[in-house]
């Protein structure tokens, strides 16, 4: 087994990807969890993938349009010389399409339509529960123990006093916490845990593109989000929970957020 300061790119990618053997991922993680900026870009590169699959494995079942086949079998179903250029011309834009996305997934980046909205916000939230929720040895980047420091970081980093709901009479006990970012804006990601095991995040950023909203709800995948807009941030309660249990615990989120 090499040693922990032998970490590479490849390394961090096959972690991402979920490719590495108990033994090698037990490494990784204890080198993610000396060097913050390595564990940033690894949830980069799952939100990168949790986005890739909702947006597009849907396409994976669509049949190739009959002008595209044509273009690469030519008319007697094999390929011809003069397809090739096309060919050649075809993979080029797919190279440059998927590096373009790819690397406005990694920088945080959201579609122009999507920049600065509601949609786009709850949309990040729910990538990143389903990323963090999964991890079973560090799940949280400052435990629950240490609430006050963390709290009073994650303050510091946002520019406005935070507070870590206590949702004891929903059943559920703070596990955490931990800094994310989201494009160039930081943004705090509070988790929580039920006896079973359930759990649930809380997700706030700075939000100054929109006034302040009542509640709104959404659902994918088994994951429901109830998410709002109030003094200039964004709030998002994220658990795989039915829409009336949700929104009970939306409104304990709100009322002991609104006490600070």
């Amino acid at each position: 087994m090499t040693a922990p300061d032998d970490i590479a790119q490849d390394d961090l990618n096959a972690y991402a990807d979920g490719r590495l053997s108990p033994s090698e991922q037990t490494r990784v993680e204890g080198w993610l969890a000396e060097h913050p900026d390595d564990a940033a870009a690894v949830h980069a590169y799952r939100l990168q993938n949790t986005r890739l699959h909702e947006e597009f494995d849907s396409v994976l079942t669509e049949n190739v349009p009959p002008e595209l086949a044509a273009i690469v079998t030519g008319p007697s179903g094999r390929k011809s010389a003069a397809s090739v250029p096309w060919m050649r011309m075809a993979a080029s834009i797919c190279l440059l399409l998927a590096g373009g996305l790819g690397g406005w997934l990694l920088h945080g980046g959201v579609a122009p339509t999507q920049r600065a909205t509601p949609i786009a916000f709850v949309n990040q939230a729910i990538g990143a529960h389903r990323v963090f929720v999964a991890e079973v040895r560090h799940p949280v980047e400052v435990a629950a123990d240490q609430e006050s420091h963390l709290v009073g970081w994650l303050s510091k980093r946002l520019g406005t006093k935070l507070r870590a709901p206590d949702l004891q009479d929903a059943g559920y006990s703070l596990v955490g916490g931990r800094l994310l970012a989201e494009g160039s804006k930081p943004a705090a990601q509070f988790m929580y845990e039920e006896k079973g095991g359930r759990r649930l995040t809380v997700y706030v950023r700075e939000f100054q593109d929109e006034k302040d909203t009542s509640f709104r709800f959404a659902s994918n995948n088994g994951v429901s989000a109830f998410y709002w807009v109030d003094k200039a941030f964004a709030y998002a309660l994220i658990a795989p929970l039915e829409r009336a249990k949700l929104i009970d615990i939306a409104n304990k989120v709100y009322a002991d957020l609104d006490r600070s």
